[in-house]
């Protein structure tokens, strides 16, 4: 019998305080090997504070994190966990290149602690974004930067990349060019991804998983295509003075105008319609497709009900 590899990343039970607030709260996933992972959530979700504990860059509290099968707590201060370092490539919003340094020379200095550095990849990609190597990194823009930063994190062919909102505050053009840049690092190689972003659609183009993350908790991990074929909008007319009778457990989101209901839920069927229409006296539903901003926008924001709407349909986020 074949042996399962172990996933790329594993989080189990983690949480992260600061002055006794948990910003990561028994956090629980698993990405497998070669996958791209997208990660969302609004701004203090947790997700940056996850991909730091991840990186090693702050300690957790309580739980474990394991990268290719090893717990990086376990492995700290040892000669394998710079090997396991250097598997792994990482991107932040704030780019920490030296900004004395020409392009070559940051070049240079990376290369120094990457034995598996490819010389032909960071050509590739200099020639792409149109870096040119004598410029010095202060020189640089914004966009710029975060093409140097990416060249960098992916030129030593690492097994896994994470991106921590690298396009943030990137121009339309500049962002297209820097995600051109990262499809072009996971053609035909069984990289994992994980990319964390405000812009849903970059992650919904680059993503074949989804994960969204609320107040420290992990409430989507599925396939980009499950949650678009399993989420879906639901629209009805109730009759004069009508309430409806029973919400779907599934519910994420409602709001009633009038006589228009209009729900969101999170585990779509033709049985759960027929169930809908059945027990609240429906004469129709309609059925609307969903892109993955207007599921994330759903997942977030407050349902609008009356006083005298059924107390189930107080619980807007449900898992």
């Amino acid at each position: 019998m074949i042996k399962k590899p172990s996933p790329a990343v594993h989080f189990h039970s983690v949480t992260k305080k600061y002055s006794g607030i948990a910003v990561i709260d028994q956090l629980t996933f698993s990405i497998p090997r070669g996958s791209t992972f997208g990660l969302l959530g609004p701004n203090g979700a947790g997700k940056s504070t996850s991909l730091k504990a991840l990186m090693g860059l702050l300690s957790i509290d309580d739980g474990r994190i394991e990268v290719f099968g090893k717990d990086i707590a376990e492995l700290h201060g040892t000669p394998e966990s710079i090997e396991l370092r250097q598997r792994i490539g990482y991107v932040s919003e704030v780019h920490h290149v030296y900004r004395w340094m020409t392009i070559k020379q940051a070049l240079a200095f990376v290369r120094k602690f990457q034995p598996h550095w490819n010389d032909a990849v960071a050509a590739e990609l200099l020639d792409l974004f149109k870096l040119d190597e004598n410029k010095k990194v202060s020189q640089l823009s914004k966009g710029m930067l975060a093409k140097l930063s990416l060249l960098l994190a992916v030129s030593h062919e690492p097994d896994l990349l994470i991106l921590d909102e690298p396009t943030s505050g990137l121009d339309v053009m500049t962002r297209e060019e820097f995600l051109y840049g990262i499809l072009k690092t996971i053609a035909d190689k069984e990289r994992t991804i994980i990319f964390s972003s405000h812009s849903i659609a970059d992650v919904e183009r680059i993503a074949d998983h989804v994960g969204v993350i609320k107040n420290g908790k992990l409430i989507v991990d599925q396939s980009v295509e499950s949650i678009q074929s399993r989420t879906k909008r639901l629209r009805a007319a109730l009759n004069d003075d009508q309430r409806p009778d029973w919400i779907p457990e599934s519910t994420i989101w409602q709001q009633m105008d009038r006589r228009e209901w209009e729900l969101t839920v999170r585990d779509y069927s033709p049985e759960l319609v027929d169930q809908l229409k059945h027990r609240n006296g429906l004469d129709a539903v309609e059925v609307r497709d969903l892109t993955l901003e207007d599921i994330f926008k759903d997942y977030f924001r407050i349902s609008t009900n009356t006083a005298s709407l059924h107390k189930e349909e107080q619980s807007c986020l449900t898992n």
